[in-house]
């Protein structure tokens, strides 16, 4: 049973990445910053129980980008809101439990994605809370399909997106993972 961990991604150019940031420290800190970050994410995460699979955006310079890792496959996220490119990954991963991750979180270990590999084993779909009230992680038994209206009227960025997720799949059997704290603003970087 193959085991996806999928790491949505964009190019770190100033002013195209982390701008709620970069509007505190500036649009090229907030570039270098997303670089080295996602950089210590993706060796942080690296682990033989799972794949590692980048979701890329933009779609064409991502794909051929020289900034990740080489060995790392390579999907493109397309269009459409976070909603939208989240569907796409998770549906277009093979069958097994398939985890997405932002690559901005700091906190994240391979404790955290094992304990959702391994909550996958009893619930249909297990998510990791933020503090904001969105989430860090989002997790799906890949056997069938997916919810069809999974993350359908979400609204993105706001302390609703969670709820809103969830009241996309109902009846589904949900875990929940412990907060992670991603990184929006200067705010975040300092807690």
């Amino acid at each position: 049973m193959q085991r996806t961990l999928v790491i949505m991604v964009k190019e770190p150019r100033p002013g195209r990445v982390k701008t709620r940031l970069g509007r505190d420290i500036g649009m090229v800190g907030a570039a270098w910053w997303f670089r080295h970050q996602t950089r210590s994410l993706i060796r942080r995460l690296r682990d033989p129980r799972w794949q590692i699979i980048l979701a890329v955006a933009p779609d064409r310079e991502g794909l051929t980008s020289r900034i990740w890792p080489a060995d790392l496959p390579r999907a493109a996220q397309g269009r459409g809101d976070l909603g939208d490119r989240m569907a796409r990954m998770l549906r277009g991963m093979p069958n097994g439990p398939v985890c997405l991750i932002g690559a901005d979180i700091p906190g994240i270990t391979r404790g955290h994605i094992a304990g959702a590999f391994g909550a996958l084993g009893r619930a249909q779909m297990v998510f990791g809370p933020a503090p904001d009230g969105g989430y860090w992680l989002v997790g799906a038994q890949r056997y069938g399909a997916l919810p069809k209206g999974l993350f359908g009227n979400v609204r993105w960025s706001t302390e609703h997106a969670l709820a809103d997720t969830l009241a996309s799949v109902p009846g589904s059997r949900v875990a929940f993972l412990d907060p992670l704290r991603d990184v929006d603003t200067v705010a975040d970087l300092q807690s």
